[in-house]
């Protein structure tokens, strides 16, 4: 299928009835900072597309006079140091291949980009998630509960994927939140190098310290590369944790309810 823009947008050399790559669709889109029209195929040869970008930059600045924007870096992605870059070049070395050879000469950056992707939630607190509460629930005083909520970590033993599925439910006593917040606060603790014994654990305590609850109850699912991808390589094994806190915890009719209301 192909992507059109108007071709009075493009550098001459653009050419009709070919497809534009989606990538080269949304780089477009964030140099113009506008929706691009949908009238004219064009096409980009894989080769050409970093070219047609810098172009495309270049002629936006003249235009509009937008200094800050640069052409060498037209989507403003971060900046990868050169250590970083060369401990990558090192571990693909040593993993046995050439990290100068075509498809891997610019795996360091992409690579430094992933995983300050990966870690971003070492950037703030989950806690802020929690600091916009609502206290007009007309009465409310049962579980509140968010299913199966999908999230991915990195072990920090072998920096290998975590993928998975989390169960939060509280019960309120004054202070309810966006339901929303609650995958926030697990997400944030989730883009950290993590156990998932730690992380079942951090945020549980984070909804118990910031909505002093009468009961919090985490369970978390998860697959972990470090046993899929290498050593004893057992597949579809999933690795249960749970923390129950108040009424949970000391209640078993009520940890009872909740274990049932998540499926267990």
């Amino acid at each position: 299928m192909g992507f059109f823009v108007d071709s009075a947008e493009l550098p001459e050399r653009s050419c009709a009835n070919a497809v534009l790559s989606p990538g080269l669709t949304r780089e477009l889109k964030l140099v113009f900072e506008r929706p691009v029209n949908t009238r004219q195929p064009f096409c980009v040869a894989p080769q050409a597309r970093t070219a047609y970008v810098k172009d495309i930059a270049l002629n936006y600045m003249n235009v509009h006079d937008h200094a800050e924007l640069d052409p060498e870096n037209p989507l403003n992605k971060p900046d990868v140091p050169e250590d970083v870059q060369e401990a990558i070049r090192t571990l693909i070395r040593w993993a046995g291949d050439n990290p100068e050879r075509e498809g891997l000469v610019d795996t360091p950056k992409r690579v430094g980009r992933a995983w300050l992707e990966y870690c971003q939630g070492y950037q703030s607190d989950p806690a802020v998630h929690l600091s916009r509460i609502f206290e007009e629930v007309g009465g409310y005083d049962e579980i509140v509960l968010l299913k199966d909520i999908p999230f991915q970590s990195h072990c920090e033993h072998h920096m290998a994927p975590i993928t998975g599925k989390a169960h939060i439910a509280y019960i309120p006593d004054k202070k309810v939140v966006g339901i929303s917040k609650l995958a926030r606060v697990l997400h944030g603790f989730a883009n950290r190098l993590q156990v998932q014994e730690r992380l079942t654990a951090e945020v549980a305590d984070c909804i118990w310290q910031n909505l002093e609850p009468r009961g919090v109850a985490v369970v978390i699912e998860a697959e972990h590369g470090c046993m899929t991808g290498r050593g004893v390589k057992v597949h579809e094994v999933e690795m249960l944790t749970s923390r129950m806190m108040g009424c949970f915890l000391e209640d078993h009719r009520s940890r009872k309810e909740v274990m049932s209301l998540m499926g267990y």
